[in-house]
Order: C-alpha cells, then structure tokens, then sequence
C-alpha cells in the first residue's frame, strides 16, 4: 500500500507549521523524514496518522483520496504510528497490549488461549521468539515493549508503519535488533515511515530520504543519489562550523572532588572536575553513569564516599542543598524530568530562583523580564515570546531553557546528562557551542554521553565507567575511539 500528501499545510496560532508539503511513502521501502526540530516533521506525522487535520491539502492511498479525522479512522486502513513515548499500559501482559482493540473473543467473553496465540504469531514475526507474552510489559525494557508495539501494529494488520525517533531510547544493540527488524518488514511489502535525528541510521536503512526545514520540503530523494554532508547542509540551511568546539584555553582550580562514592548501582566512583573543563563519562547503559550525577545533585543518597566542593566538604541531603551550593542538573529526559510543560518559558526558567525576583512571595515584574531577556538573548532561545508555552519549543531550545534556569541560579557545576538526545544537527552544534562558552566563563562541565564521538569531541578528559565503578581515565589527546571502547567493554586498562 502507498500513502502520498499533496499540499499538505496545517497552521497553529502564529505558526505555519507545515507549508504545502508533497511526499509519497510507498510499500516496501523505508522513507526516512529528516530536519531540525521545528521543522515540521511532527506535524506531518501528525496529519499522516490522523492525530491532526490538515487545512488544507489531501492524503491519497494508492491514488485514492482519503480523510483521517482521528488516529482510529486512519488504523482502520492500515496505518499505524509507534510515538516516542510508547502507548501501553504497563500492568497488562504483552499479550493484553499487542491484542488491546481486536481481543478475540467468543460471546463475549475473551479467550486469553487465543490472545495469546495472536501475540505469539506477531512476535514470532518480527523474530521475537523469547519475549515471554504472559509477563506485564511493564516489566520488560523500553527495547522489548517497543517490539511489542510493533507487534500490535502488524496484529491490527498496518500496512504503513510510522516510527517516530525509534532508536532515542534503545542503546547500541537494542537498534541494531530494531533496523534489522524495519528491513524485514520492508522485505514484506510494509512502507515505513522513520523519523530520526540519527543520520547514521538513516543512511544505514533509509531508501528515500525528505528534507523538511521550517515547514517547507527541501528535497526528497533517493538515499544512494545524496551525501550526509547535503542532508545536513538542507536540513539547517547554512553550512555548519566544525562540530565541536575547541576547548577553554585556560583550565582553573579544582571545583569538584569525588572519592569512592556508592549509591544504589554506583559502588565505588571517583573522579576530579576543574574550572573551565568538560569531564565525559562514559560507559554502557546501566554502567551507573546517571546514577553518579544524580547522587552529586542530591537527587539520590550519598551511601558512602565523599565529596568535596570548591575545596570544602559537600554533602547534599537534596537537589535542594545542591542548587543552593551552585551545583545543577540537566537530566537526559528534560519533558518528564526538568520542564512544566503546560507552563511558559518564563515561568520554567525562573523556577530555581523566584525567590531572587519576589519579596514576601509577589514578584518583582520589572526583574523578572528583565532577568529573562538577558538569558533568552545570551542564550539565543527562539521563543515567540517568553510567554510561549514551553511544550511548543524545539528539543534544543528546552535544553537551552533548562540552562538558563540554572545561570540565574548561578550555578558553576554543570551536569549534562545526554544534553544533544532528541535535538537535530543544527541545535546540536548550538549546545555544544553553547558549554564551550559556559566553560569559557569558568564553569565545570560533567557530561554523560552514550555517543563516543560525541564523548571525545567534547571532552577534556574522559572518565569511563563499568558495573558502577569508574575504571579508568583518558586525557582529551589520547582518547582513541578504539582506546575508551576497551575500557568501557572491558578490555583494556588506563595507562
């Protein structure tokens, strides 16, 4: 089955999100949606899924015009999204959740032998022979529930299978099981739809590659007739500077001591951070990396070892006591963890600090904008207004909001967990920029990184961490590629 837009616009207040838009998504071929946030990729999603009506414009399957007034009208001919933020309910079992809507039933009461079978056919489909169909889902990880997404989808028989950054939540072996399975069902006749800010995925599966950049198409194309270096350049418009930015010139005194920390999977972590450098950890997932930050914020107890800041002895009973010392956290989920999202960029940025702009709790209008301004402006947020809701930023201007929050908390000690997840290209070299010139300004950078290239263009040093235990440290000028992946695997030691 094909799907194909002709024209698609669609408008929100101030915004022309999408801007006559033509593309064709066609059976047995993977067609990869790429562009910086903001660009309008969510919003043809949207529209493609039956999530939003266009203004105007037309969805054909296979030449025939169509309407999709609700995600159910457009289930019921075939076509199916897998959002980010997966659609289970945890406490049912894999076989409840792939079935939910179509449980085979008999007079009305539901054969859970049958269901069962449903879902194990599906699985067994995709190659997941060992995902067991009677346990919660709730109970697998985000790798194994997004399979069974993906069973549901083939089970409610989609025809068109629309993937919205699949890969965001997967670690490196976890995406390889999941590209393998997209070009299986591509072998079986299925047009894949695959949002992803990833450009090595993208030209590792994609057969047809769309550019869209402030809600216009660029180009669409054959994967095989463009180069990476194209895509980016059609993506952000301008040619990007070097990806990462030289390091500070001058490194300062040490601000951040950790010696022998435990907590919960952390069992023994030490590490130094000085003034104006950036400190990479690296490591698998659950080689306790966002655990360590976390236990510096305060946001999990300190079970043994020490810490000490600024020369002094630091403790944080709370992300409370660690603000309160110039120490913050960016953590890698900004919507669930660091953003009010139903709340404005104004109010989100001077969260941490209205008691600087209030007196007796009623604040000071004329300091608070002020305040604002300077940080939107310093920072080159791109917001309508500091009024705008937040949830209607970019992924990268959140992370810059969420930064902004800690400068007028003046905060020095910077914890960057996953600062680039979910952000495109463009923003990417904008964040990255963005910690050269805080650490420029005498901050102290700890940085979590799943992205080893990303790890070593950024890093000063680069701590790696294996089973909750830092295992070895690599200054910036011999940290190979080949050299931290031992360490993080294993198979090698620090000099």
């Amino acid at each position: 089955m094909d799907l194909s837009a002709r024209s698609l616009t669609r408008r929100y207040p101030g915004v022309l999100a999408l801007d006559g838009v033509d593309a064709d998504f066609k059976g047995g071929e993977i067609h990869a949606v790429v562009g910086e946030n903001g660009a309008g990729k969510s919003t043809l999603m949207r529209l493609l899924s039956g999530a939003a009506i266009p203004d105007q414009g037309t969805l054909l399957i296979d030449g025939t015009p169509v309407r999709f007034d609700s995600p159910h009208a457009a289930h019921a001919r075939g076509v199916r999204m897998i959002h980010q933020e997966l659609a289970l309910v945890p406490e049912l079992t894999v076989a409840d959740n792939i079935v939910l809507g179509s449980e085979p039933a008999s007079h009305g009461v539901i054969s859970r032998r049958r269901q069962a079978v449903v879902a194990r056919r599906a699985l067994d489909r995709l190659g997941q022979r060992d995902l067991d169909v009677d346990v919660p889902i709730g109970s697998l990880s985000l790798a194994s529930q997004q399979m069974a997404e993906i069973a549901k989808a083939m089970v409610h028989q989609a025809s068109v299978l629309i993937l919205d950054e699949p890969t965001a939540i997967l670690s490196h072996d976890e995406t390889a099981v999941l590209l393998a399975l997209l070009q299986q069902l591509r072998a079986d006749g299925v047009a894949i739809v695959f949002v992803s800010h990833r450009l090595d995925e993208v030209f590792q599966v994609a057969d047809r590659i769309t550019v869209l950049r402030d809600g216009q198409l660029i180009s669409s194309s054959s994967a095989t007739a463009v180069s990476r270096p194209e895509v980016v350049r059609q993506m952000v418009g301008r040619e990007l500077a070097e990806t990462f930015p030289e390091p500070s010139a001058v490194v300062g005194a040490e601000v951040l001591r950790i010696s022998g920390v435990q907590s919960g999977i952390v069992r023994d972590a030490s590490l130094t951070v000085r003034a104006g450098e950036i400190v990479a950890l690296a490591g698998l997932v659950g080689a306790g990396r966002t655990e360590l930050v976390r236990a510096i914020f305060g946001a999990a107890p300190l079970e043994a070892g020490t810490m000490t800041l600024r020369q002094h002895p630091y403790r944080p009973r709370s992300p409370r006591d660690a603000i309160a010392a110039g120490v913050a956290l960016i953590p890698e989920d900004r919507k669930r963890q660091a953003l009010n999202l139903i709340a404005s960029t104004r109010d989100n940025m001077i969260l941490a600090t209205l008691d600087a702009v209030a007196d007796h709790g009623v604040v000071r209008p004329r300091e608070e904008a002020a305040a604002v301004a300077h940080w939107i402006d310093a920072l080159s947020i791109r917001a309508s207004s500091p009024d705008q809701p937040v949830r209607l930023l970019s992924g990268g201007n959140q992370q810059k909001v969420v930064v902004a929050r800690w400068m007028l908390a003046n905060c020095s000690v910077l914890l960057f967990d996953e600062p680039t997840r979910g952000v495109d290209v463009g923003a990417k070299a904008e964040i990255y920029a963005l910690m050269r010139r805080l650490t420029g300004q005498g901050a102290a950078i700890v940085m979590i990184s799943s992205e080893l290239p990303e790890a070593l263009g950024m890093a000063d040093r680069v701590v790696v961490m294996r089973g909750g235990r830092t295992v070895g440290e690599v200054a910036r000028q011999d940290a190979t590629a080949d050299h931290v992946a031992r360490l993080i695997l294993g198979e090698d030691r620090a000099a």
